[in-house]
């Protein structure tokens, strides 16, 4: 998660979503995670208010649609976020400024028992997202993110459900992805 935190705010304006047919237990899906990411990174006037470091990452943090967590976030030239999981949730994210580029893994990890795995080949998946475009990934989904730009912040905004019960960090060395740490809420909140 993000290194340096600017404020928690729970603007419900922001949050709500439509109700759906769904049960309220079974949480929102993906897609309406990123109809919710799509349509928070687009309110300009919110995105804008969000304090830039030139040294690390900030972040705001939103309450989601149906009991989901939502960060903005501001990342400043060159800063990323390492390889990791989210623990279990499923969500998207989308870019509201600037550009990023993600680097995914396309195969489901086992999620315990193990300290080192080899990847196959063709696992790897690449993209960039830029003001407007966002993503929806599944409980599974292993990346990092990236602002390569050399003198622009990026802004993204980011949701889960359930929210975040930890992330997973990873090291990666060709082929080799080690486990490093599990890290829970407290660390980040």
């Amino acid at each position: 998660m993000p290194e340096r935190a600017a404020a928690t705010t729970t603007p419900a304006d922001r949050a709500a979503v439509s109700s759906t047919a769904r049960p309220a237990s079974a949480g929102p899906s993906s897609a309406e995670l990123l109809e919710f990411v799509r349509r928070i990174a687009a309110d300009t006037s919110f995105v804008g208010s969000l304090p830039l470091d030139p040294e690390g990452r900030t972040w705001v943090r939103l309450d989601g649609p149906a009991g989901s967590e939502a960060w903005l976030i501001g990342w400043p030239p060159g800063s990323g976020t390492g390889w990791h999981d989210h623990g279990g949730s499923h969500g998207a994210f989308a870019a509201a400024g600037g550009s990023l580029r993600e680097e995914s893994l396309a195969a489901r990890l086992p999620t315990e028992g193990w300290k080192t795995l080899e990847l196959a080949d063709g696992v790897d998946r690449e993209r960039r997202l830029t003001a407007g475009q966002g993503r929806a990934f599944g409980a599974h989904h292993v990346h990092q993110v990236l602002n390569e730009s050399p003198d622009e912040h990026a802004i993204s905004v980011h949701a889960y459900y359930p929210p975040l019960p930890m992330m997973r960090r990873y090291s990666r060395t060709g082929t080799v992805l080690r486990l490093e740490h599990v890290e829970h809420p407290e660390e980040w909140q």
